[in-house]
């Protein structure tokens, strides 16, 4: 039996990103509920994914890691707002996390590549 309990996670990263285009509100996350503070929809929204996509260009990883952290600060929210009937984990996760990275099926995969 383990005797000692491991500290509690510190905070994610802030979501600040996307960054603005231009003087229309932002497509960032509006918290406690994860909506787009732009157009209301569950976010990332479309055009969140969009901007994300644009500004990560190049670095799968870093979005990866950037959309892994606010998946946990949002899981933190959102159970925290509804413990009872808060969304599945899988659920969140392919919200923020599974749409960013572009992955081959593993059918479509090369051999020699991951």
């Amino acid at each position: 039996m383990i005797t000692t309990r491991l500290p509690m996670p510190g905070n994610g990263p802030r979501p600040e990103r996307p960054r603005p285009v231009d003087s229309r509100p932002p497509h960032t996350p509006l918290r406690p509920t994860w909506c787009c503070r732009a157009d209301g929809q569950p976010w990332p929204c479309g055009e969140a994914r969009l901007l994300l996509r644009l500004e990560y260009d190049g670095n799968s990883a870093g979005l990866t890691i950037y959309l892994a952290g606010l998946m946990y600060e949002a899981m933190r929210d959102l159970y925290h707002l509804n413990p009872h009937d808060g969304p599945a984990p899988r659920t969140l996760f392919d919200r923020f996390v599974a749409w960013g990275a572009s992955r081959r099926p593993a059918a479509h995969r090369r051999p020699d590549s991951p």
